[in-house]
């Protein structure tokens, strides 16, 4: 078998290094190229295995030249490497059909295990055809550059132009609805309706109507016929949100128009065909609400064919920097006034809270900053979180580090003698693993073994606790 073949095309020479003692470590050949034209001459060649290309280059784009290598070779896999991070390049990406979308600086054995993974599968991405989408218009609406919000981008990208239902859960505030918008934007029904309905928000009668109409004379009050979301919206993509709050009798007639697009109006008798693609998004588990018999488990999966779940903001801090910028720029147009920057003490404030409210609560931070400025630099008195509750929240947590000590120390106090002598001189260790592994235990009692609630309970990452959920064994 001949020698695969690896284009690299960047223009930094640390990174040609860095990657051609990673691909000779599995004696691969490494061509490179250092600008667009150059790489589209080498891409041409018909060995070549696989492209790792980066986005920012002397003479192109690197989503332009992504997108010319693929008219040539729609087959050809190619790693899309960038030290800038947007979501619109991400999403863009993964639309033009990037196998996959990395950020520098990167770890080399990741590096290393992707392009192995890509040079096993070549032979077989050669001989499938693959889905040809149009550039479209890459909204601006998803803020961020960590890795989870990068991930979002590139399923966005994945999922945007086929029809497929998606399941977008998250606590509040995290960006349920952007995230559709997003997903619609990008589609090929981007040109069609986009409706957003709150299932929370209405009653179940009023719910019915809202989504599927009502003929005149069908209940008190219906003078009129009126058309439903799903009829106003053939074509287009509507939003379910917090479908989690809909009743199981409206859960059965949204399952049939997901199987087979039609529904009839509310007292009325004509069957009416549709063309709706459906979004639904929650903030609570539709796992435990299968389980207590409050959702539909055949609804569940039909509308859990892509699911994307949006985490808190707590849990992608990084996040934080970029969204406070953008918020500023937004607030300051729309008042008016000219904010240049964010003092340092004011930044490391909302880098350390923790956000109930996600980025909704940032955002309206910001905005009330904004307004409240008296200089073009944001101040820590200027924003609620940092101000108002600022000297609450000292006094509440120095009386709960109280109440606890207090506690600990009546069950310490006559057992200590008895806990000496099992642990002798590793006794803090001892004691800190003990209560850990009980704590963990009775959270996840408490959640019904829900991580995503578990970790949200206890204040840490959702890998750190299945760390410690696979080291105490609390399967």
């Amino acid at each position: 078998m001949d020698k695969k073949s690896v284009l690299v095309v960047d223009d930094d020479p640390q990174i040609i290094t860095a990657l051609g003692e990673c691909l000779g470590n599995f004696d691969y050949s490494m061509q490179v190229a250092t600008n667009g034209a150059e790489a589209l001459i080498k891409a041409a060649d018909p060995d070549l295995s696989l492209v790792m290309l980066d986005v920012n280059l002397p003479d192109y784009s690197g989503l332009e030249l992504l997108n010319k290598i693929k008219e040539k070779n729609a087959n050809l896999p190619v790693i899309i490497m960038t030290g800038f991070v947007s979501t619109e390049a991400a999403i863009e990406a993964m639309k033009l059909g990037a196998y996959e979308f990395v950020t520098k600086p990167f770890n080399l054995d990741k590096i290393s295990t992707l392009v192995n993974r890509v040079m096993k599968k070549s032979s077989h991405l050669r001989g499938l055809e693959t889905f040809s989408r149009e550039p479209g218009i890459i909204p601006g609406d998803i803020i961020g550059r960590s890795s989870e919000v990068v991930e979002i981008a590139k399923i966005i990208g994945q999922v945007a132009a086929t029809d497929a239902a998606v399941l977008i859960s998250g606590e509040s505030g995290t960006g349920k609805e952007l995230v559709a918008r997003s997903i619609y934007k990008n589609s090929l029904r981007k040109d069609k309706p986009f409706l957003s309905v709150n299932c929370a928000a209405l009653p179940e009668t009023l719910l019915e109507s809202e989504l599927f109409g009502h003929e005149k004379g069908s209940f008190t009050g219906a003078y009129t016929r009126k058309l439903g979301k799903f009829e106003v919206c053939s074509g287009g993509t509507i939003l379910l949100d917090e479908i989690a709050d809909m009743s199981p009798l409206t859960q059965s007639k949204v399952l049939r128009v997901l199987q087979e697009q039609e529904f009839e109006r509310v007292g009325g008798t004509e069957t009416i065909k549709v063309d709706v693609r459906m979004i639904a998004a929650t903030n609570k588990s539709l796992v435990n609400l299968i389980k207590e018999g409050k959702f539909r488990v055949d609804l569940y999966y039909r509308l859990k064919v892509v699911s994307i779940y949006l985490p808190p903001l707590r849990e992608r801090r990084s996040d934080i920097p970029l969204l406070i910028d953008h918020f500023i720029q937004v607030y300051s147009k729309e008042t008016g006034k000219i904010i240049t920057n964010i003092s340092k003490a004011a930044l490391d404030g909302l880098l350390k809270y923790s956000w109930p409210g996600n980025v909704r609560e940032l955002e309206n931070n910001i905005h009330t900053a904004v307004v409240m400025a008296k200089g073009d630099i944001l101040l820590p008195e200027e924003f609620p979180v940092l101000s108002e509750h600022r000297e609450t929240v000292r006094i509440d947590l120095e009386q709960i580090e109280a109440d606890y000590a207090r506690m600990f120390s009546e069950v310490l106090t006559p057992n200590f003698e008895k806990i000496m002598s099992i642990s002798g001189s590793h006794i803090y260790h001892h004691l800190q693993s003990g209560f850990e592994k009980a704590l963990i235990s009775a959270v996840l009692r408490f959640t019904s073994s829900n991580q995503v609630k578990a970790s949200e309970l206890l204040g840490i990452s959702r890998n750190t606790l299945r760390d410690r959920i696979s080291k105490y064994g609390l399967y």
